[in-house]
């Protein structure tokens, strides 16, 4: 039998406990983060307190803080994570959904992701409409993830064939099933007005000037700038593809674009309920080219050793953009919104950025990234 002394035990408890000192001390900010983090019930604990990353290159050329939220942190590698989580508990508490329903979503891919991950955590069934324009990466993860998928031709919001409406009425084929309705369920924005918005005021101390984000569903724009301008007088701006249908407020008016860009879930034609709530508060909008945003793509790869989609360089954009218009002294938040994983075989591809007249759009001493063929 293993016997272990009184005197030899108390020795070795006080070198274990000096050992742990030592080892915590020059790591001090991964054990606070550690205590700060906790344990959390589950994945959709995990949804969410994700950190602003200092985007070091943009910040020290315009001189201001330029601060990306890292959402592609979130268990189901988006933001949309956070719409998912709100939508499913928003139909639990109302009733709408019961212990082995089905939720059912139109969706250009990431809230799909989004709520797979979390039907899978709570036991509900998952099933996603999507336009057939999507990436095949996203469609496949979807089903590695369980959720049936329905790619279907992308139409016009007005089309009955739409993927949203073909989604509301698989879900009133079922029993116990609710279509979660990202676009106007204001759930998805109330997502951002309890985390995102006070995750970003805390984290910046209150020193936020200025907000910046894309919109599709117009849940994160709205949501945060409620939040931000209940607490202080921020500068919010809605940003958009130069080419993408997006509805916008320009000195209190409504402004329309019509077009496409090679974005996936940006733009949107009309201002949906999400967007609706707020759209008074916003201060302006930025157009971003294509173009931009690529070589977005490309420099947060190799100037911030980020690994972002085309949705996040867009907002990248935009940030540099608007820091460059307000001047030196100003802290600038904008949404990273997801990695470019999902998207590698068209963003890095030379066929596929050949095809959108983009190539010329990268730097030369950038273009040893183009991997793909």
């Amino acid at each position: 039998m293993f016997r272990l002394g009184a005197r030899t035990f108390t020795t070795t408890a006080r070198r274990a406990a000096q050992s742990v000192a030592e080892m915590e001390a020059p790591n001090a900010y991964g054990i606070g983060v550690s205590k700060a983090q906790g344990v959390v019930k589950g994945l959709t604990g995990a949804i969410g307190n994700t950190p602003l990353i200092r985007l070091n290159h943009i910040s020290d050329a315009t001189g201001c803080e330029v601060l990306g939220k890292a959402e592609f942190m979130n268990p189901g590698g988006s933001i949309k994570d956070r719409a998912a989580l709100f939508v499913v508990k928003d139909a639990e508490e109302k009733g709408l959904l019961k212990t082995g329903g089905t939720v059912v979503e139109g969706t250009a891919g990431n809230t799909g992701i989004g709520l797979a991950h979390v039907c899978r955590s709570k036991g509900y069934k998952c099933v996603i409409y999507m336009p057939n324009t999507q990436s095949q990466g996203k469609i496949d993860l979807l089903r590695l993830l369980g959720a049936e998928v329905y790619p279907v031709p992308a139409v016009a919001f007005d089309n009955p064939e739409n993927y949203n409406h073909q989604a509301k009425r698989h879900a009133e084929r079922l029993e116990n099933a609710v279509w979660t309705n990202q676009f106007d369920n204001i759930a998805n924005r109330q997502a951002h007005i309890e985390t995102t918005g006070p995750e970003i005021w805390a984290q910046t101390k209150g020193k936020v000037d200025a907000f910046t984000c894309a919109t599709g569903t117009g849940g994160t724009l709205a949501g945060v700038t409620r939040y931000l301008k209940t607490v202080s007088d921020v500068f919010l701006g809605g940003s958009s593809w130069k080419r993408a249908a997006f509805v916008y407020p320009v000195w209190g008016k409504l402004t329309e674009r019509a077009g496409s860009s090679i974005t996936e879930g940006i733009g949107q034609g009309r201002v949906t309920d999400n967007l609706g709530q707020d759209i008074d508060l916003l201060d302006g909008s930025m157009h971003i080219s294509d173009e931009k945003s690529i070589e977005q793509v490309y420099r947060c790869l190799d100037e911030e050793g980020l690994y972002l989609g085309a949705s996040s360089c867009l907002n990248v954009a935009a940030a540099k953009e608007l820091a460059e218009n307000l001047g030196k002294g100003h802290t600038v938040v904008t949404m990273l919104c997801d990695g470019a994983y999902r998207y590698a075989d068209r963003l890095f591809s030379k066929k596929w950025l050949t095809e959108k007249k983009l190539l010329g759009a990268i730097p030369k001493h950038l273009e040893k990234y183009i991997v793909l063929p």
